[in-house]
């Protein structure tokens, strides 16, 4: 891809989400390297003195917090993670402070669970923060809340803390900084050659990935590729670059040759569907039939009550529900008008009937479109 076509996806981004690795902020001896941070912070300030907006989010708090307690290994345990990372998360915090002071800035420390991007309200709040902090010319320093997170509400690595957060702040770019020069691919000859743009993630993308992660790293390239999916398809690009070579964050944004691009879908995502597609988690499942998936996903309808194969799941009127064919993966999310229960008694149906079998019809369809969104053309 030519440079000039880059620069035209890419645009001029005015808010910019960028998330930095573990091992982009170490140095071979595990220990965050300050020269690394300082290098970040003044690639994020430059871009702000140009008129652009940065969330930075940071991977860091465990890798800090071992060399602090001057341990060499990893602890496999929740509670001893949990302990390292708040030892480690003040000293990070302070390290980005330092580093932000020396180009006249200030920094705004936010720790996040998936519990706060799944909850609508929740969801809101922590958008009208970021964004209150960028109107006071702040940078947000953004990590996972490591120290009283638990399997079941943690995002395991920032990959994909990073997606949700541009759904909720409607990033312009998203940069994923690792240590791999972007994702690459064997040539005719068997050496690794970087891909310099990619159109859709498929599974034989997806297989490019040698699966690996580092003893400080939680992601690897196939959580980068996953978030990639998520936020291209909310009409947002992404970049996969490599943090260590020198101004990446900025020859990125300026639309130079660097990494692999991730090309957005056509149409940018309301914030809101972004939430109800990539963001909320699914309370059930409603089993559809062929004809109304082709109706959703080619003629962009919404799904009546006669589409209805299987309700699975326990689920409120409002709730976000995925939709299937029968052996199918999930090709879509949407909000219900009705709960599980009356699905139950309605599904099959047609709209007029409705009534007859609930006592009372409050909506003629069971997700409006307008409260719906596809994820995949094909199930």
């Amino acid at each position: 891809m030519a440079e000039a076509d880059r620069r035209g996806i890419i645009g001029q981004p005015r808010r910019v989400l960028v998330k930095v690795g573990s091992n982009v902020l170490t140095d071979q001896a595990g220990r965050v390297d300050a020269r690394r941070i300082r290098s970040l912070a003044d690639q994020v300030s430059t871009l702000f003195d140009e008129g652009r907006e940065v969330i930075v989010v940071s991977s860091g708090a465990i890798a800090t917090g071992l060399g602090e307690l001057e341990l060499e290994a990893r602890p496999t345990t929740m509670p001893a993670l949990q302990a390292i990372a708040a030892v480690g998360q003040g000293r990070l915090i302070r390290m980005y402070k330092q580093a932000f002071r020396r180009r006249g800035r200030r920094v705004g420390q936010v720790l996040l669970s998936r519990e706060d991007m799944e909850d609508r309200g929740r969801f809101l709040n922590t958008r009208n923060t970021l964004r209150a902090l960028l109107r006071y010319g702040c940078v947000p320093i953004i990590n996972e809340n490591d120290t009283v997170c638990v399997d079941e509400i943690r995002y395991g690595d920032n990959d994909f803390l990073a997606a949700h957060l541009a759904t909720t702040i409607m990033a312009d770019l998203v940069v994923l900084l690792t240590t791999v020069d972007g994702l690459m691919q064997p040539d005719e000859r068997g050496r690794q050659r970087r891909v310099p743009a990619v159109k859709w993630i498929s599974e034989e993308v997806l297989g490019l990935d040698d699966g690996g992660t580092s003893p400080r790293g939680t992601g690897g390239m196939t959580s980068k590729l996953r978030a990639a999916s998520y936020v291209t398809r909310a009409g947002v690009p992404v970049v996969v670059a490599n943090g260590k070579r020198r101004d990446a964050l900025l020859r990125v944004v300026g639309g130079e040759d660097v990494g692999t691009l991730f090309l957005p879908a056509a149409r940018r995502m309301a914030s809101r569907k972004r939430w109800i597609g990539f963001t909320a988690p699914a309370k059930g499942c409603l089993v559809v039939d062929e004809g109304a998936r082709r109706a959703l996903v080619e003629r962009g309808k919404s799904l009546l009550a006669s589409g209805i194969r299987e309700v699975r799941g326990t689920f409120e009127q409002g709730d976000v529900v995925a939709l299937k064919v029968a052996g199918g993966e999930p090709f879509a999310q949407g909000l219900t008008n009705y709960s599980s229960d009356e699905l139950e008694r309605i599904r099959g149906c047609h709209t007029r009937e409705i009534e007859a079998r609930l006592g009372y019809k409050d909506y003629d369809e069971v997700i409006h479109r307008d409260n719906l969104v596809v994820l995949l053309t094909s199930a």
